[in-house]
């Protein structure tokens, strides 16, 4: 009577990779299906515009930095990162919507600035000063 050590042909790695490409699809498949729900959900909502006030700007700096790679001439450091502007607004009513913007929006927006705001969902579309 003989036994088989062996989990199969590929010794079990063959269906460990496919358990992990599958699991990974499904990840990537959920991630795109909620933008593009958000997306489509922005394109059918109504634009709207209201007089508001700046109150809080802030940023969120992701990724690595600070990799140093040593030559046998120098010494360089690398980083890679990505910063997203978001800036929140308070409408008359009382209502505070906070909106990504891109970073010239970011910067021409200082707290306290007064105008008319317009969205669409969760969109940001624009901020006149008045």
């Amino acid at each position: 009577m003989e036994y088989s050590t062996s989990i199969g042909s590929d010794g079990g790695m063959g269906s460990t990779m496919t358990i992990f490409l599958v699991i990974f699809g499904v990840i990537l498949a959920v991630i795109i299906g909620s933008r593009l729900y958000i997306w489509n959900k922005n394109n059918h909502s109504p634009r709207e515009n209201g007089k508001a006030k700046v109150v809080t700007k802030r940023m969120k700096v992701s990724g690595m930095g600070g990799h140093r790679m040593r030559t046998s001439v120098m010494m360089d450091t690398t980083s890679s990162t990505s910063t997203r502007y978001f800036v929140t607004f308070e409408l008359e009513n009382g209502k505070r919507l906070e909106f990504s913007v891109n970073d010239g929006e970011y910067g021409m927006l200082a707290e306290g600035d007064t105008g008319e705001l317009t969205w669409q969902g969760t969109r940001y579309l624009g901020f006149e000063r008045s």
